[in-house]
């Protein structure tokens, strides 16, 4: 029976025709509204199910039919839980605390999800919405059916895309902090937790001030000029330098690349923060290493001229002392000057080391004895109120390294911890062997590999050096103490010479408590070459034999001529190259060639040794330059080929080497 006949039908019957009619109208009225409901209902984008107060399903829509596979015979009467098997019915059962309509009642206006189920027996999940419906069987319910298979697998991609992205938010190798407009943090990586020293929890939700307390903010600021998505147009893809703040307050600088994310919210802004400190170390001491090449590269530059005045100066000392030889008084100043000569020759020789072009002359060496012999030395100029102890290994291998080098260095920080304790203090030398694996500060920055090193350190308890001070510790020239207490190259030589010996040097020091300023170096590994060196021979044995000598500085020649002559040979010499070669064509008894191998004019050293050698294949050489070595090295040395005297040279090297030459020379022919 149709709903307005079943309705009709429980209308009170009028007495009379008129009634009769009104009747009939109610009816008709019934007729149209249900016509227009029907209407609606079949018009519904969604499927539309009424039931009754038993869960009987009462009427539907072509849209119930479609959504759930059934006709509408084979709804019409059946109970719901048959499309909707669970959920639905329960909402609206009556129980003790609540009657059905009640229950109706607390679902009205709410989505529902529950599962419906379809003709095939396959599943889906459904939102209904419900609303009541009041007939003359009661109140029926007006369920409102929609599919939300595409929604809910919408659902399930966004959620494995979120998953994705904070999957890929918590791998970040930085800092991943997101931002809203108002500048508060809405998002965060465990990267960024450990970064700044907070918990999650302590982060969220507070602006983002807390973290990055300068210049972040305000570059997204929109002003009289731009808009917020305009400031933050011009930071997207740019490294924006700044500081970040960590929890217990300290600061450290950061780099921040922005990028924008588009919400319900809003436009959020997703910061990659890493932190730059180490890039920033490294900088520093790139600079620093650039700042001692040019002044190593100054210092060789006057090394071969200085080396030439210490030589004539050395010369003539020893000269003026044989010639002096019966005068004590005269004796005693040519003693105090040749003293005076030798200690800038010193001096020279650690500034070259200093700046990378003095040869250094390593040999197999203990540590603990290189220590003492330093401690004997430093003794006298400590004082009494500076008191000095060692911590040495004695287990500790061997190292392959300068021993002159080591001590001068190791001298050069006791110095420096003494004049950092005007009141005296105490000063501990310590060595041992270190392990230095990957995660050490000096692999991390690639000054060395992992591996086992020799780590020498001297602490002081003097009055420490800020942090400013520190970073130029080791520049040259640069110091703290007065213009008449240093130089400022204490540091930069021990410096020059760790690096050199293949090693590496750091600093730590709290202003108030002291410094340590320790350096590793390479243990000795492998078979070790001897050093060669030169005997001298005992003057009574000297060979005679004729010498030409070469050299632009008028002064050097006339101490090499007075040496040769003293030891017994026949000296000649020549001031340049071609005057040189005149003497070797006209003279067939030269036994020795001495050249200076950088000299002005068309003819350094090696190429009159070249012409020198077609004249006279037989003729020994032997190569003096004030230059080191390693500045002859990249355009001269691989042309050498024969034993080189540095300048400024004393008399025993001198001769110790020519005799040497000339010794080898008369054995050959003696065979």
């Amino acid at each position: 029976m149709p709903l307005h006949a079943r309705v009709a039908a429980q209308l009170p019957i009028p007495p009379d025709s008129a009634g009769l009619a009104e009747r009939e109208d109610a009816e008709r009225h019934l007729a149209h509204m249900e016509t227009r409901y029907r209407a609606l209902l079949e018009a519904a984008p969604d499927a539309m199910v009424v039931v009754d107060h038993r869960g009987r399903i009462v009427l539907v829509n072509v849209q119930a039919e479609k959504q759930f596979g059934y006709r509408r015979d084979e709804l019409l009467g059946q109970a719901v839980k048959s499309i909707i098997p669970a959920g639905f019915a329960e909402r609206l059962i009556a129980d003790e605390t609540r009657t059905a309509a009640e229950a109706l009642a607390q679902q009205i206006g709410t989505g529902i999800e529950l599962t419906g189920r379809r003709k095939d027996g396959s599943k889906f999940p459904i939102e209904i919405m419900l609303s009541p419906l009041d007939s003359p069987e009661g109140i029926l319910v007006t369920a409102a059916i929609r599919d939300i298979t595409v929604r809910k697998d919408a659902e399930k991609h966004l959620a494995q895309m979120e998953n994705r992205y904070r999957g890929l938010l918590e791998a970040a190798p930085d800092g991943m902090v997101v931002v809203n407009e108002d500048g508060q943090i809405v998002l965060l990586n465990a990267h960024a937790e450990k970064q700044f020293g907070y918990r999650r929890d302590e982060l969220l939700g507070h602006k983002v001030t807390d973290i990055i307390p300068e210049g972040f903010a305000e570059r997204l600021i929109a002003d009289g000029t731009r808009t917020a998505a305009e400031a933050l147009a011009q930071q997207i893809g740019t490294g924006i330098e700044l500081h970040g703040r960590r929890k217990d307050g300290t600061r450290f600088p950061i780099e921040i690349m922005l990028s924008p994310l588009e919400s319900a919210e809003g436009v959020l802004v997703t910061a990659a923060i890493r932190d730059i400190s180490e890039r920033k170390q490294l900088a520093r001491q790139l600079h620093q290493s650039q700042k001692m090449e040019a002044v190593g590269q100054l210092t060789g530059g006057i090394a071969h001229d200085f080396n030439n005045l210490l030589g004539v100066i050395i010369g003539n000392l020893d000269l003026l002392d044989r010639m002096v030889s019966d005068n004590p008084a005269a004796t005693k100043r040519i003693q105090t000057a040749q003293k005076a000569a030798t200690r800038g020759a010193d001096i020279t020789r650690r500034l070259l080391v200093f700046s990378s072009n003095e040869e250094l002359k390593p040999s197999v060496i203990v540590m603990g004895d290189s220590i003492q012999n330093m401690i004997e030395l430093a003794a006298g100029a400590l004082g009494a109120e500076i008191r000095i102890t060692t911590q040495v290994d004695a287990s500790m291998p061997p190292i392959f390294v300068d021993p002159a080098g080591l001590e001068s260095a190791l001298l050069n920080l006791v110095v420096n911890a003494r004049d950092a304790m005007p009141r005296g203090g105490s000063i501990v030398v310590t060595s041992q062997a270190q392990d230095l694996i990957a995660g050490h500060p000096v692999v991390q920055a690639g000054d060395l590999q992992a591996g086992r090193y020799a780590c020498v350190s001297v602490s002081d308890t003097g009055h420490g050096m800020s942090k400013e001070t520190m970073e130029r510790a080791f520049e040259p020239f640069f110091t703290t103490k007065p213009r008449n207490k240093g130089t400022g190259l204490g540091l930069a030589m021990v410096y020059g010479f760790v690096k050199r010996s293949g090693g590496v040097v750091r600093v730590y020091s709290e202003v108030g408590h002291g410094t340590t300023v320790s350096f590793y170096l390479p243990l000795a590994s492998g078979p070790v070459p001897a050093m060669p060196t030169a005997a001298i021979l005992p003057r009574q044995t000297m060979l005679a034999g004729t010498v030409l000598v070469v050299d632009d500085e008028q002064d050097l020649l006339e101490i090499a001529l007075a040496y040769l002559a003293d030891m017994g040979y026949t000296a000649l010499q020549a001031k340049d190259g071609a005057s040189a070669l005149e003497l070797i064509a006209q003279r067939g008894d030269i036994d020795l060639l001495v050249t200076d191998i950088v000299m002005p004019g068309a003819m350094n050293g090696d190429e009159l040794v070249h012409e020198a050698r077609a004249l006279r294949p037989d003729i020994k050489i032997i190569y003096s330059s004030g230059f080191p070595a390693k500045v002859l090295e990249e355009k001269i040395m691989p042309l050498v080929d024969g034993p080189l005297l540095h300048k400024p040279y004393q008399r025993a090297e001198f001769a110790a080497m020519v005799q040497s030459v000339l010794a080898d020379s008369h054995a050959e022919l003696a065979k």
